[in-house]
């Protein structure tokens, strides 16, 4: 996802200007080192089901206060530093947007990615 031009897109919507009051963004990167244990990482496989993260999309799309949400997951074999989900989440106040970038971010991370590190 080029973040620049997804902004851009967001803002050219109908009802963007009545309804956004910010964006928060979400730039997941591959690791070097594992979560589990910390040891070292030189890829990771990831898999995601790209049917559960539209649900969870429109699931948090109808909350109050959300005007949209973009959420992109890459599929394949990645080093660290590599790119992996990116999440943009537009609404009206911080109050509303703030806890619905976390819930998204860990439902996606923990219902419809799938990874296998390899050290």
């Amino acid at each position: 996802m080029d973040l620049t031009q997804a902004i851009q897109d967001l803002k050219q919507l109908p009802g963007f200007t009545e309804n956004v009051g910010m964006m928060l963004i979400h730039n997941g990167v591959v690791r070097g080192t594992s979560r589990n244990d910390s040891s070292r990482v030189t890829k990771l496989e990831v898999a995601p089901d790209r049917g559960k993260i539209q649900s969870i999309q429109e699931e948090f799309e109808a909350k109050q206060g959300i005007f949209k949400i973009l959420i992109e997951a890459k599929q394949g074999v990645f080093t660290p530093g590599e790119d992996l989900l990116y999440i943009v989440v537009a609404g009206d106040i911080r109050e509303n947007i703030s806890p619905v970038l976390n819930q998204v971010l860990n439902r996606v991370k923990t219902e419809a990615i799938h990874k296998k590190e390899y050290s």
